[in-house]
């Protein structure tokens, strides 16, 4: 890309093995470990405050202490039990973790969604470090200045070809990274911040208790579930999971979680027969989770979570489809607990009654007046609301197609690496108060069910037949690539990528309005298969 503060975040935790829950306790603590098993390269300092070298001068998530863990047994040979493994991270993370508002700004890293292509990242970082790395591999870390130094050192010392790479080669890398660039991290991403401190000393909400959630499988759709969450040892719980896909379809499930610095939920769930992973954030207060929920060992196929913690009070979590349109009538699936029947969306819009209720839902008929106000509504469902919950709109005036860039790789064919599939889905849009879609004054509606269709991105991709071999899309807007390997049927034999537009249709009351994507299919990712 020409522009170096944009850079393109696709797929990760390739060298993260997801954080364990075996049962098995280490009968030492997190110190005790560190004396015992890395003394010989570090040192301890005598001081209170930041007793280990090298260690107690850095902050990391509990995935960059693992990978440091990775690194220490790959490259220094560093022996250490799993259970001790298991202790330590969970001392670190705790202890030299990151507040909430530290990671809020990177979480599509530590929730592994796929292509996204982060904006504005600070040029020292892009022009120094992003040849390699995502901006948000510094961002979920903090260090002391001579720390961020040392760090620029052990590049040097372990890759000596750095200064080599593309868009190194122009510049003195070295004297910049080392002189500027650390100096600049270590005023952005300080080790000592106002932020940990305070979560520090925060007292931290348990997680225990019966929660509502609501959330979107890509193979699936949207689903609705109760979770009872129970306590099994500090900051680990065993979870039970009963609720239903959109569809009507029962949705059973069982597992466990484990929490890092009071907030960092990492759950390990079976899901109708499915290994998933959890990679959630609690709030401040401990009565919400978000995040996402994928597949073990496919982490595109996952979506966005949002869970309540119930109590005797009404909890609204959410409400599906998110907009209505003048003068229709709209069946509506509201998602919480103790929800009433007592119902409002305000001035022109009326409830015509409840079809069903269950624990955790309930479907309700709504009718927007013809002349009902264009723009958002707050949800009242007895003394719970929800603001924002639904858009009234007069017509869809745009449709973006999320995500708007993205990669899927070949893969299968009878090799070791399988194939990296695309999700995609639509977003709507009514034109705001100018009239004009495609402003910033547009209404979001949120997403809307589409037909999906593919084409050529460009003259060469016509030319090179990529619509026909890089791959299909199903009804779900699910991309599946093509098979890797050679193709005799190609020019040249090539293989099967290609370079596409994914095209989104939305259509109402007759009407079609479209949004394109690009696509671009291409090879394995075999440096991440190589170093798992």
């Amino acid at each position: 890309m020409k522009n170096r503060s944009m850079k393109r975040v696709l797929r990760f935790g390739g060298a993260v093995a997801f954080l364990g829950f075996a049962s098995t306790v280490s009968a030492i603590d997190g110190p005790q470990i560190i004396k015992e098993n890395c003394l010989l390269c570090h040192s301890e300092t005598g001081k209170a405050e930041a007793p280990f070298s090298r260690i107690s001068q850095q902050r990391k998530t509990p995935e960059g202490w693992q990978m440091t863990i990775n690194r220490m047994k790959s490259q220094r040979g560093l022996l250490l039990k799993p259970e001790d493994e298991r202790v330590l991270i969970k001392y670190l993370a705790d202890t030299q973790g990151l507040a909430p508002s530290e990671t809020a700004d990177f979480r599509y890293v530590l929730e592994r969604e796929p292509n996204v292509v982060e904006q504005n990242v600070p040029e020292h970082l892009a022009s120094t470090c992003m040849g390699c790395h995502s901006g948000a591999r510094a961002g979920l870390q903090r260090r002391t200045t001579d720390e961020w130094q040392k760090l620029v050192h052990f590049h040097m010392g372990q890759v000596p070809s750095i200064e080599y790479l593309a868009g190194h080669r122009d510049r003195p890398w070295f004297q910049i990274a080392l002189n500027e660039t650390s100096t600049q991290l270590g005023e952005g991403y300080p080790l000592v911040t106002k932020a940990w401190d305070d979560w520090k000393a925060a007292p931290k909400a348990p997680l225990n208790g019966d929660w509502v959630m609501s959330g979107f499988m890509p193979d699936k759709g949207e689903f609705s579930a109760t979770v009872s969450v129970m306590p099994n040892k500090k900051d680990e719980y065993t979870l039970l999971v009963n609720g239903y896909y959109a569809n009507g379809t029962k949705l059973t499930g069982s597992g466990n979680a484990k929490v890092f610095a009071g907030y960092e939920w990492r759950g390990a769930v079976v899901i109708d027969g499915r290994k998933m992973r959890q990679v959630f954030a609690a709030s401040e207060d401990g009565q919400s989770l978000s995040g996402r929920m994928f597949l073990k060992n496919d982490d595109v196929i996952g979506g966005e979570v949002f869970a309540k913690k119930a109590g005797k009070s009404p909890v609204i979590v959410s409400v599906s489809p998110t907009y209505i349109k003048q003068g229709t009538t709209q069946t509506l699936k509201i998602t919480g607990s103790n929800l009433s029947e007592k119902i409002s969306l305000g001035k022109g819009i009326s409830v015509e009654g409840v079809v069903s209720k269950t624990a955790d839902h309930m479907l309700v008929k709504v009718k927007a007046d013809a002349k009902a106000m264009v723009g958002d509504r707050t949800l009242a469902v007895g003394a719970s609301s929800l603001d924002a919950a639904l858009a009234v709109y007069d017509s869809v005036a745009r449709v973006d197609i999320t995500p708007g860039e993205s990669i899927a790789r070949i893969g299968g064919n009878g090799g070791p690496i399988p194939k990296q599939k695309s999700i995609y889905r639509a977003i709507g849009y009514a034109a705001g108060a100018d009239g004009k879609p495609g402003t910033e004054d547009d209404l979001k509606l949120g997403y809307m069910p589409a037909t999906w269709s593919l084409k050529p991105f460009d003259a060469v991709a016509e030319e090179e037949h990529d619509l026909k071999y890089a791959g299909k899309i199903n009804a779900q807007g699910i991309f599946t690539p093509g098979d890797a390997g050679l193709n005799p049927e190609r020019k040249m034999s090539t293989n099967n990528v290609g370079n596409l537009a994914v095209v989104g249709t939305v259509t109402e009351g007759g009407a079609a309005v479209s949004g394109e994507a690009h696509l671009l299919v291409t090879v394995q990712d075999f440096v991440k298969e190589l170093i798992q």
